[in-house]
């Protein structure tokens, strides 16, 4: 495994038609690229994740897992905004000489996957065996996938969608809501806001597990008990958790990214967006995903060419992505071999 960072020497013009300096990222590589370039494997982070896919997707990665080092050269990039080593609203303005804190500028999924472009330059990478990410890792896949359709051979966007929908942007907007009502959020300081984003994660993760997930793991072990019960103690905990690790600029930056998300902007809907798109697709969806249910990624299959779809059994929701790594691993394992034999995909 190896970290790095990528600055990129000129300024970077996002889709808003701001001019940014320094834009800076961080990504982790593991194994060797190979002469003819045949086993780069690119993954896409989630929200608050990092580029080091071994910490938080430990059973897709490793010998003998489907992404092998030992086989294959897997690159992952910490998106703009987070706070893993790239661009990030802790970093000083240039124009000010302060932290950005309020007014870092706003990346669009087409500006992340842009950026991405640049590195791959800086690489030399012509080609790239799959590509996968979930949720909004997936979205700046399918992005990718659009503005270079020949630069996949597989792609696997994984509980993700072609258009950030109405429910998604209003658990994000309620999120935001969340840390504009702590009354630190106005400060500039690294701290500011991050009881609301405990308040925040605690939404989120309504939406990232469902009913079945909660009553599974979250009740009660008497029927004696009043008050302070499990499912309470688990979002405070969950809030708290995360603020030890994230900040409240990042999570309200990339909540606002995720939103952006729509391959049909400027190109004539999602269908003609989705047409483009040149890669073998596996569309993975997860049972009971209430924030990117099954039916949005059976649209990415139906309308990328040649594109399929498959449903990953679970009881935990959206986060099904991140749990279900024999069922996804299969899944992916079947894709690719029948494809490279021949074999017709149903």
């Amino acid at each position: 495994m190896q970290q790095e960072l990528f600055i990129h020497p000129d300024p970077f013009i996002l889709e808003s038609g701001t001019i940014f300096q320094n834009l800076r990222l961080a990504y982790t590589t593991y194994g060797i690229m190979n002469e003819e370039q045949t086993n780069i494997i690119w993954i896409f982070h989630a929200l608050t994740a990092n580029s080091n896919p071994h910490e938080w997707w430990p059973e897709m990665i490793g010998e003998g897992r489907v992404f092998d080092p030992a086989r294959d050269f897997i690159i992952c990039v910490n998106m703009p905004g987070s706070c893993y080593g790239s661009s990030s609203p802790l970093d000083v303005n240039p124009a000010t000489g302060t932290p950005y804190y309020h007014d870092f500028p706003f990346f669009t999924i087409r500006d992340m996957a842009r950026s991405y472009r640049l590195l791959q330059k800086q690489l030399g990478i012509r080609k790239i065996k799959i590509g996968i990410g979930g949720s909004t890792g997936g979205q700046q896949l399918l992005e990718w996938a659009v503005q270079d359709p020949a630069l996949f051979e597989y792609i696997i966007p994984l509980a993700t969608n072609a258009v950030h929908s109405p429910w998604g942007k209003a658990f994000n907007a309620s999120q935001r809501f969340a840390i504009e009502a702590d009354q630190t959020w106005q400060n500039k300081r690294p701290d500011a806001g991050l009881k609301g984003m405990e308040v925040a994660r605690g939404i989120a993760l309504l939406s990232y597990r469902n009913a079945t997930a909660y009553n599974k793991t979250q009740s009660e072990h008497s029927d004696d008990q009043l008050e302070a019960f499990r499912s309470e103690s688990y979002q405070r905990y969950q809030g708290t958790k995360l603020a030890a690790r994230f900040n409240a600029f990042s999570y309200y930056a990339l909540s606002k990214s995720m939103d952006s998300h729509n391959l049909g902007r400027g190109r004539g809907g999602a269908i003609k967006a989705l047409e483009q798109i040149g890669a073998k697709t596996l569309a993975l969806a997860l049972e009971g995903d209430l924030l990117f249910p099954p039916e949005e990624q059976e649209f990415l299959a139906a309308h990328i060419p040649g594109g399929i779809e498959k449903l990953i059994r679970s009881d935990y929701g959206h986060d099904g992505f991140l749990l279900e790594f024999e069922q996804i691993s299969e899944a992916i394992k079947r894709f690719t071999t029948r494809h490279a034999e021949g074999v017709a995909i149903k």
